[in-house]
């Protein structure tokens, strides 16, 4: 091998090193700087609705029994998990609701309206 072909490797080698890692650099700021964004965002808006009911499998509140806490819905299960062609499902393998206890709404006249006797 001449001495030019091995310096004309290592360069090449190297700028691909070299641009791999800036290119990583760079999606690795656009996406903090969009996370930053989505959090300012969600401070600035996210208080103008209540929080919801989610438990950890991902499911809402009304999806789970109220007597046994299990969960009612089915899930996905992708074929490329199985080894299959298409995609299957299956019930929730959730034991329980455990997700935050939403309060309970009341209703109470507006003491303002003047109508109280």
């Amino acid at each position: 091998m001449d001495p030019v072909s091995l310096v004309l490797g290592a360069a090449i080698a190297l700028g691909g090193f070299a641009f791999g890692r800036l290119a990583t650099r760079r999606q690795a700021r656009e996406s903090l700087e969009r996370h930053r964004r989505e959090e300012q965002a969600r401070a600035l808006h996210g208080g103008q609705q209540p929080p919801q009911p989610l438990c950890g499998c991902g499911h809402h509140l009304v999806f789970h029994d109220k007597e046994t806490k299990k969960c009612q819905t089915q899930v996905v299960i992708p074929g490329r998990w199985t080894g299959q062609s298409g995609s299957t499902y299956r019930q929730c393998m959730c034991q329980g609701y455990r997700g935050p206890i939403p309060l309970d709404e009341y209703y109470a006249p507006d003491l303002a309206e003047g109508n109280n006797p």
